[in-house]
């Protein structure tokens, strides 16, 4: 694909999402979810490999079918009230299906099917737009309308994401499917509280793409693409390998890093509005998920320098990839922890 191409499509992208984020008129919310799905389907495809053909059809149809139900939800709730705000959703039955819609923008259970296909089908690059940029107007719009959206619906969809996401993981050794269990997992927690504090959803949001966008820089600097992959990152860079273990352990939630930032306050916050036994499930829930991350840290941290690994050291050769990112991107997401006062809600 051209450069020229390619700019068009980003820029594309990010028109799309900022013209959602910017609305206040659901067509116009409609019409930039629309241009942000079909700026992403030629990135997903271009490779031209049947996967990824097919990894762009199954994302046009579920992100076209989600966006139908947001159009059918406004219309209705046009009907029944008279007015486009989308800060004025009072139709209950609009209510309940802009949440469904939403939730499969997202990829939340039970609507998750279509997530860890496409991101398998994918490259590692598009794979970091999907998880991170494309949430972004679903999640917008979830905010936006959180104190109108279907609490029960939301709440249950949530806590079943959080479970099928642990449970989904666990039997992988593609680092692409890993990743999009781990995806549907984090949309859980974010689903689950943004009923109850639009604010933490909003913190869950920021420090899952804080976390996830150095783990997918460091995977795709290390062409790692399975859990065996991950035995010969060390090769590849002495320095990243433990930064990787360290950013995947965050992703888990396990203290003292960045990623048990959200899940603390969000478990703070469930047990302050007198919902121990949710609170209860989606800290079980999160072993499931924690259970992975420690299986593909052992892969990464066991088999170091000085062990007999079969590998030649390419550590000493010039990358190919930039590593700013990575390098600005790693220190926020493994030492955020001590910000937590700051952040509270």
């Amino acid at each position: 694909m051209s450069p020229m191409i390619t700019s068009i499509l980003i820029l594309s992208l990010a028109t799309g999402t900022i013209i959602t984020m910017a609305s206040f008129h659901w067509l116009l919310a409609w019409m930039g979810l629309e241009l942000n799905t079909l700026a992403i389907l030629p990135i997903i495809s271009k490779s031209h490999h049947p996967r990824a053909t097919e990894a762009s059809t199954k994302y046009f149809l579920t992100q076209a079918a989600a966006s139908a139900l947001i159009l059918f939800s406004s219309v209705m709730n046009a009907q029944a009230t008279g007015q486009w705000s989308i800060l004025q959703l009072e139709d209950p039955l609009a209510q309940t299906l802009l949440t469904v819609a939403l939730a499969m923008k997202l990829g939340l259970a039970p609507a998750h099917f279509w997530l860890p296909e496409v991101l398998q089908g994918s490259s590692f690059k598009t794979g970091l737009i999907i998880i991170t940029w494309q949430k972004l107007a679903p999640m917008t719009l979830l905010l936006l309308t959180w104190n109108q959206a279907s609490m029960l619906t939301l709440t249950m969809m949530g806590s079943l994401s959080v479970v099928i996401g642990g449970l989904g993981g666990l039997n992988q050794t593609q680092l692409r499917k890993v990743i999009a269990f781990s995806s549907i997992a984090h949309l859980g927690w974010m689903a689950t509280i943004v009923t109850k504090s639009n604010k933490l959803a909003l913190l869950n949001l920021i420090l899952y793409i804080l976390i996830s966008t150095p783990m997918m820089l460091s995977l795709i600097f290390s062409s790692t693409k399975t859990t065996q992959d991950l035995t010969t990152t060390w090769t590849t860079s002495p320095m990243l390998a433990p930064l990787t273990m360290m950013t995947l352990l965050s992703l888990g939630g396990l203290p003292p890093l960045s990623g048990f930032m959200p899940k603390w306050l969000t478990l703070e916050e469930l047990l302050a509005q007198n919902m121990a036994p949710l609170a209860t499930m989606l800290a079980m829930s999160t072993l499931l998920s924690l259970f992975f991350y420690l299986r593909l840290s052992y892969s990464l941290s066991v088999t170091v320098s000085p062990s007999p690994t079969k590998a030649s050291s390419k550590w000493r050769l010039k990358p190919n990839t930039s590593t700013l990112l990575l390098s600005i991107a790693l220190p926020p997401s493994i030492l955020a922890l001590p910000l937590t006062p700051l952040m509270k809600p």
